[in-house]
């Protein structure tokens, strides 16, 4: 039977700390920022960590040790995997409210070369359906190369998912057994499975079976549809 978890949203983080928010399975953290204009978060490190950043609003601007310098927007999507260590900046140079969600997933292994990438997509790729943006190395293929377009490959046997649907539209998925689920509503408002009902910002911790396959169903319930990401991952 799969077990539905409503929870605050936030993992504990710099210096907000609670016990048993740490983590969900090798999801460490799931932060929704929000950076004013000609604002931001300045040059600071990273190591051994996945790293993935969805802009809502506005624009970011990346800087990195690496050489990556570029400008995204709503519907981007940007990763980097740290590895042995590398440092970025995240900034709002623009005039208008920057929103992102930025999701550290702890890696298979550490001290991997330091890698980055985006993708830009538009409304159209999300729209009515899950659209598939990051898996493993081991579903991607056997390239770490990024070629600028299409799924993102991490090192975790993980799944990202976004969507955006209309009022009234159902998302299916199913849900493997033995593996678990954090899903986020970011605009709008969702129901699932008729049981628990998600507000923007509101976040899901699902469980799935040990012995079977569970069916999810993910409806927007208001007049603006829903807008949700969701991570799949094994259980830890």
């Amino acid at each position: 039977m799969v077990s539905l978890s409503k929870c605050c949203g936030n993992f504990s983080f710099a210096e907000y700390y609670n016990p048993n928010r740490t983590e969900f399975g090798n999801l460490r953290v799931v932060n929704d920022d929000l950076v004013q204009p000609h604002s931001g978060f300045g040059t600071h490190p990273h190591r051994d960590m996945e790293i993935f950043t969805y802009v809502i609003d506005g624009e970011l601007t990346h800087k990195d040790s690496m050489g990556a310098h570029e400008t995204l927007g709503r519907g981007s999507v940007q990763y980097m995997s740290a590895g042995l260590g590398v440092t970025h900046s995240e900034m709002n140079n623009g005039d208008k409210l920057l929103r992102f969600l930025q999701i550290w997933i702890k890696p298979d292994r550490k001290h991997y070369k330091p890698n980055y990438g985006s993708r830009v997509f538009g409304r159209e790729d999300r729209h009515n359906k899950l659209h598939h943006v990051a898996t493993s190395y081991d579903n991607y293929g056997n390239t770490e190369k990024d070629e600028g377009s299409g799924i993102i490959p991490i090192h975790q046997d993980a799944n990202i998912f976004i969507s955006e649907i209309d009022s009234d539209f159902t998302q299916e998925y199913l849900l493997q057994r033995r593996r678990q689920l954090y899903l986020v509503c970011i605009e709008g408002s969702l129901s699932v499975n008729k049981i628990v009902h998600m507000e923007a910002r509101d976040a899901l911790e699902v469980e799935g079976d040990e012995k079977d396959d569970q069916p999810l169903e993910l409806t927007a319930t208001g007049n603006r549809g829903a807008h949700f990401i969701m991570l799949e991952m094994a259980k830890a």
